[in-house]
Parts: structure tokens; C-alpha cells; sequence
């Protein structure tokens, strides 16, 4: 399963890169609720549905889909291994799955379109920088390209405290886009990964610059990072298409909500505003790791799935075919899953297959998840007496 690529890029990743891909906001409560809001949803099978064939196979934003899973934006992949980014975009082209091109990537944004396949669907993330021309002339090379669709990152106006990563000096090799900003001395390294690229993301983008956005571009823009019902109707009343339920993998405000928790308040404001899936396609990442995962967020309404450290880790671990054994792990589980919820297609899931009475119940009492427990690296006070 996933966990056991972590346990294995623990033990083979270098300690700047684990503090770094390891780490969550604060506290690393959200981080770790990310993955537990997923068992709060019971499952709610049918019987007796002809399951002899299972197909998993799906498409969003004009990209087709292996299953209802894209690989999402994760910042400068060669922590996890030399390939980088550009084995992730083979990866995912084997696995056939859509990859989410970093703005803070390692390699630059030619070398990582120039390793894809003929036909392969991408997609592309963007932080939107201070100086608009910079993100203007970053986004026309994406669309040029035939980059699929365009997520803006909102949940970052300043990154947040991953105090595992700020332990460590950023010795290695930083972001493609950084290199003008590191000559001129504007990047700290002193406190790890998160602060030597956060200078590069401008805090004072909002709303107003959403009408920006969509003149310069042909591209579908949407924002990830939502967190409210409130916020994923305004973009669905800004003529955005579509959103992603993001916490930013726990790394941003601790004890906020996973955003498979924030789904099911999503789709209802959504229906009332008269929004339809094929208006405006949702999207959840934080915490998948299994097949499960990917259904019950299907059911919630989501278009799909993102899935970033399972990505890393089964990179660091056996670089891209380590990413393609990870899919065929996830695919093999949702197979099953599929099967014994008597749901023989994407579509055929819905609400009623899962129950979510306890999704928003925090203190619901659950078994202890050993696979968690014995790969999480809990957060130690840094001074040893």
C-alpha cells in the first residue's frame, strides 16, 4: 500500500528533503486529520449488481483519466530523486493520469514539458508572483504548450510554519523560477525549504485579481486551495471552472478542516447557486492513500483526486516506476472497492454508497491506524537535556 513507500523514503531521503516533504503547519494536527477524515465515512454497499466488469476510467477539464486521481502540484521534486519532476511526468503518462506542472519546480518549465508524450494531458499549478508580468509570461509558455488547465493557488499568501523543515539549512538545489531572485540575494535559506521559496508568492493577491487572471489566459483557471462553501461559490459566480477542497496538505493553517470534510457543505452551496459538475468540477487532495479514499470522495461529489506525497515518496523510493507501482496499488484497491459497493462505473457512485454522519465529529472514537502510527514521525521538542 502507500504507507510502505513512505516508510521507505524515510529511510532513503536525505534530511532536509524528508523535513521538508514530511512536514505539516504548527502543530501537524491537520496534517494528520487529513488522512483520519477519510475513515469518519462508512461505506454503504448494494448487492446484487452485475460488478463482472469494473471501469474506473473517468475524464476532467479534457483530460482522460486512468481513475478519478491526477498527480498535483508539489515543489522542487528533485529532493525526492534526480529525475525530479520530469519523472513524474513519465510516470504519469504510464500511468495515465493527468500531472499538475509545479510554478516552484526543479527543473525548468521546457525541460519538463519537452519529457512528455505525444498527446499527454497536463495540467499546471501557478503562484501568483509580485511582479504580474513574471506569472503573465510564465502562464502564456503554459498555454502555448497545451497545457489543459491552469490552478491558481490561494491558500498561501504566506507559508506556513513546518517547523521540521525550518530545523534544517536549505543547502539544495531551489526552484527553476528562483534563479534571478537567489543571484540577487533575495532567497533565505536559513530556515529550511518553505522560507528560501516564499518569497517568490505574492500575499496580496484577492479577489479583484480574478477578472486578471481570466483575460490572460485561454485556459480553464481554477483556484486551489478552498476551504468554504462561501469561497467555492464566489468563484463559481466569478466564471471560474472549478475549485480544488485544499488545506495545502496540512502545511499551511493548522486545525483547519481536511477537504474531504469540507465537500459535502461545498456541493450543497453549489446546487443552490445553480452550479452543475459539468459548470464547475470540484476537487479534493489531502490525505488519499487508498482506493477507499479516492470512492468516498467520488460519492461527495468530487470530479477527482489529487494525491502529491504518494507521489514523492514512491519517487524517492524507486523513482518512476515506483510512482506507476503506487497508481497500480491505488487502482487495484478501488477495483475492489468498486466491486463491493455494487458500483460497476464512475458514475454509478453517489451519496448513497457512503454515510458521513460522523465526517464533521471530531471526536468520534475510531481504531488505532497502526499504518499512520508507524510511518508518522511525530514532531520533537528541539532541545535535548
Amino acid at each position: 500500500n502507500t504507507f510502505d513507500f513512505e516508510s521507505v523514503a524515510r529511510e532513503t531521503m536525505e534530511p532536509q528533503a524528508w523535513g521538508y516533504y514530511s512536514s505539516g503547519g504548527d502543530d501537524e494536527i491537520t496534517l494528520r486529520d487529513n488522512h483520519m477524515a477519510f475513515q469518519r465515512i462508512t461505506m454503504r454497499p448494494r448487492i446484487l449488481v452485475n460488478v463482472r466488469e469494473i471501469d474506473m476510467s473517468t475524464s476532467f477539464l479534457g483530460a482522460a483519466s486512468s481513475l478519478p486521481l491526477y498527480f498535483t502540484a508539489t515543489a522542487l521534486a528533485k529532493l525526492a530523486h534526480p529525475d525530479g519532476e520530469v519523472g513524474i511526468v513519465r510516470a504519469a503518462h504510464k500511468a495515465g493520469v493527468p500531472y499538475m506542472l509545479p510554478t516552484l519546480s526543479s527543473y525548468t518549465l521546457d525541460e519538463m514539458l519537452a519529457a512528455r508524450t505525444p498527446g499527454q494531458q497536463l495540467f499546471a499549478q501557478l503562484y501568483v508572483n509580485p511582479e504580474r508580468s513574471r506569472s503573465e509570461e510564465y502562464v502564456k509558455k503554459l498555454e502555448e504548450a497545451g497545457v489543459k488547465a491552469l490552478f491558481v493557488t490561494v491558500d498561501a499568501p504566506q507559508l506556513g510554519r513546518r517547523e521540521k523543515d525550518m530545523r534544517n539549512k536549505f543547502t539544495q538545489q531551489g526552484s527553476d523560477v528562483q534563479g534571478d531572485d537567489e543571484d540577487a540575494g533575495e532567497v533565505d535559506r536559513s530556515q529550511g525549504a518553505t522560507r528560501a521559496i516564499s518569497s517568490y508568492i505574492d500575499p496580496g493577491l484577492c479577489w479583484d485579481d480574478v477578472p486578471w487572471l481570466k483575460s490572460i489566459t485561454k485556459m480553464k483557471v481554477l483556484l486551489k486551495g478552498v476551504q468554504c462553501a462561501e469561497d467555492a461559490v464566489m468563484a463559481y459566480k466569478a466564471g471560474l471552472a472549478g475549485c480544488v477542497l485544499s488545506n495545502h496538505g496540512g502545511r499551511q493553517l493548522d486545525t483547519c478542516r481536511s477537504g474531504i470534510e469540507v465537500l459535502p457543505e461545498v456541493m450543497e452551496a453549489l446546487r443552490e447557486a445553480g452550479a452543475t459538475r459539468e459548470a464547475f468540477a470540484v476537487f479534493v487532495d489531502g490525505g488519499i492513500r487508498r482506493g477507499a479514499d479516492i470512492f468516498k470522495a467520488v460519492a461527495l461529489g468530487a470530479a477527482g483526486v489529487g494525491v502529491g506525497r504518494p507521489v514523492l515518496y514512491s519517487l524517492a523510493s524507486y523513482g518512476d516506476k515506483g510512482i506507476v507501482r503506487m497508481v497500480h496499488m491505488l487502482q487495484d484497491e478501488l477495483m475492489m472497492v468498486m466491486r463491493l459497493s455494487g458500483t460497476p462505473d464512475v458514475a454509478s457512485i453517489t451519496e448513497k454508497h457512503v454515510i458521513t454522519k460522523n465526517l464533521s465529529d471530531h471526536i468520534v472514537p475510531l481504531p488505532a491506524d497502526n499504518l499512520v502510527n508507524g510511518t508518522y514521525m511525530p514532531l520533537m521538542p528541539a532541545a535535548r537535556l
